[in-house]
């Protein structure tokens, strides 16, 4: 496992601090490690959501793939 070293802004020290001493996070180091593990789940989820809008507009091939790829 690698470290990091990120430069905080007070505000989000305090947040990670409080994190910590209401005992979401058992130290500074896992609620980084859950903010990171949030935002990829939130970015995977916005994928599916992005392709999901792309089939409703009809942004799709259909077909077979050997006369689609004739046509591109």
């Amino acid at each position: 496992m690698s470290t990091l070293s990120v430069p905080l802004t007070p505000e989000l020290e305090k947040f990670i601090n409080s994190q910590v001493k209401c005992g979401r996070a058992s130290n500074k180091a896992d609620v980084v490690r859950r903010a990171l593990i949030r935002l990829s789940e939130d970015e995977a989820v916005q994928a599916v959501l992005d392709a999901s809008q792309e089939v409703k507009d009809g942004k799709v091939l259909r077909g077979d793939l050997r006369e689609l790829l004739k046509k591109i």
